[in-house]
């Protein structure tokens, strides 16, 4: 469901917004200057959109249309057909994201709506409201950098731009360019089709351009910034599995998780996945640490039907198994309560006793292992210069428990969260650099991919289809078809995001 507080927080805003607006409009005082200051200033208000438009842009646009004229004819023409590319694979996109979600309605499989491409975003919902920041900026970005497109080759096409402006409608901002319709008219549909297509081409490039960016951002850190040490942990979750004194701080250098060495995030990931998917790991002890143990008290099953040890639920003592040195079969098995970290710090990890026979020298040693619930899982934290974190508990809650980054600050001054928030906002551009590229190339009533489809069906059918209305009719059926389809993924995936 939608958080009510943001709900009531929107709704506020905007109420106060347009009450102000009809005070001041019905005022008879203040009507005729509060008009004369909006028009100056190109705003338009209406019930929870907010509206500017301005000219100070043509002559930048213009420059640009300029610049030299044969790399922007290839440039446009590129886009040209990128646009008709796109809107076949949108199309395509959509059709599979349709899809993915009824499958994920009747199956109730979560596993498939993560692997969608596309999916609907609600604010507070699916969308942290610690990140709105990042995704209305990296929207505003994405849509001014389209209405570029448009704007750059209208005017080379000899087609005037009345203006460029900007919009806030409910929560989601989005630019626009005003073209003068009489010169588009006027022109070929090939020559629209440049115009039309440019916003998704520039859309496209944007997100490559961030996707380089996000790649290339190690190099360019390089003098500040080092990677490839470990895994800096940025936030510890208060009061979660890696708080405390013996936990996880900022600033710590995540080197290891058991034997699986970390070298950055994305180490730390799979590392914990193949831990959370094999079976526990086990210690070498020296077999004279066990002896007083031996004679412990009883062993019990629990619930799942593991055994446990330890029932006076201490917080240093872990239930261990342990084959006999003698043993072969399960039956076999001896169980301790030990002091955990006494046991395990700076132990040898096995998976059965002939493991710890290839790396003992001294003392006999033999592999115990922690007795846990099923899913559970005892895990050694390795961050020099300090002492090994224990955790026991479910894999997943150590990886929301922290933020981690790759890139480990070279001076002491330097801010820990700038590659975060470097990082994250190019993931966001990318995100919706690409996301308006696909939907705007949709044959759909109100988008690009309306006006890319009526002057590609221009441009092709008219030796073939001679009558303009019968081409007309093709193309409403067409933009019908693709409209039912764009708004059957939105309903669906709205309905998935906020009812469930």
């Amino acid at each position: 469901m939608i958080p009510v507080s943001l709900l009531v927080c929107v709704m506020a805003g905007w109420c106060a917004v347009y009450l102000a607006d009809t005070l001041l409009k019905s005022s008879v005082t203040h009507r005729i200057s509060y008009e004369s200051w909006l028009a100056s200033r190109g705003l338009m208000l209406s019930p929870f959109h907010v509206r500017w438009q301005t000219t100070m842009f043509n002559r930048l646009f213009a420059y640009c249309a300029r610049i030299n004229p044969q790399a922007l004819y290839l440039w446009f023409n590129g886009g040209l057909v990128f646009g008709i590319i796109a809107m076949a694979g949108s199309v395509v996109l959509l059709i599979k994201t349709l899809q993915q979600t009824l499958a994920q309605m009747t199956t109730n499989n979560p596993r498939i709506g993560g692997q969608q491409a596309l999916q609907v975003v609600v604010p507070g919902v699916n969308l942290p409201t610690s990140q709105l920041a990042y995704f209305f900026i990296a929207l505003l970005l994405s849509g001014v950098i389209h209405e570029l497109g448009h704007a750059v080759a209208a005017l080379r096409e000899q087609v005037r731009v009345n203006g460029f402006g900007m919009f806030v409608f409910v929560l989601y901002p989005g630019a626009f360019v005003d073209l003068f319709t009489t010169h588009l008219n006027l022109i070929s549909p090939t020559q629209q089709l440049r115009i039309f297509c440019a916003g998704v081409w520039h859309n496209f490039v944007l997100c490559v351009v961030a996707l380089a960016f996000l790649f290339l951002l190690p190099v360019f850190l390089f003098p500040v910034y080092y990677t490839g040490a470990g895994a800096l942990v940025t936030e510890v979750v208060q009061g979660s599995a890696a708080d405390g004194p013996r936990g996880l701080s900022v600033g710590d250098i995540v080197t290891g998780l058991e034997d699986c060495p970390v070298r950055g995030v994305e180490d730390w990931s799979s590392c914990l996945s193949r831990l959370s998917h094999t079976p526990q790991t086990g210690y070498c002890v020296p077999v004279t640490s066990l002896q007083p143990s031996w004679a412990h008290g009883r062993a019990f099953k629990r619930l799942d039907g593991t055994m446990d040890c330890c029932s006076n639920n201490s917080l240093t003592d872990l239930c261990f198994s342990y084959m006999k040195p003698q043993g072969r079969s399960s039956r076999d098995r001896e169980y301790a309560c030990m002091p955990v970290r006494k046991m395990v710090t700076g132990t040898q990890v096995c998976r059965t006793n002939e493991d710890c026979a290839h790396h003992s020298h001294a003392a006999v040693s033999i592999c115990v292992t922690p007795s846990l619930e099923n899913q559970t899982r005892f895990i050694r934290v390795t961050h020099p210069p300090h002492t090994q974190m224990l955790f026991v508990g479910y894999s997943p809650h150590l990886q929301y428990a922290v933020s981690l980054t790759n890139f480990v600050p070279r001076f002491g001054f330097l801010n820990l969260d700038l590659p975060v928030f470097l990082e994250t906002f190019c993931k966001y551009v990318v995100s919706l650099s690409g996301a308006l590229a696909v939907v705007n190339s949709v044959p759909c009533f109100a988008l690009d991919g309306q006006w890319m489809m009526n002057a590609l069906l221009e441009a092709t059918l008219v030796t073939v289809v001679t009558d303009r209305q019968k081409r007309e009719l093709i193309g409403f059926f067409l933009l019908l078809a693709g409209s039912a389809l764009l708004a059957a993924n939105v309903a669906l995936g709205l309905w998935m995001v906020t009812a469930r």
